[in-house]
């Protein structure tokens, strides 16, 4: 019994694997160009509010040191 058990999961786990792909090769695609290219056009126009490119200021960043490392 342990044989066919075995034999219907591995069956069970093509059809779920068949059906996944099937899923998968329906699914309209967006060329790669055109997202690119909005993706650039987002980017430049929030650079100004971007803190990786602007910085972040002393007093708004919560992860600046309170206190500075003095060794004796």
């Amino acid at each position: 019994m342990s044989i066919k058990k075995s034999g219907s999961s591995s069956v069970i786990q093509a059809q779920k694997l068949v059906d996944q792909l099937r899923m998968e090769a329906s699914m309209e695609r967006v060329k790669i160009s055109l997202t690119a290219a909005d993706l650039v056009q987002y980017c430049q126009e929030h650079r100004r509010s971007d803190p990786l490119l602007t910085g972040i200021a002393a007093s708004a960043n919560p992860f600046k040191d309170k206190k500075t490392c003095v060794l004796l």
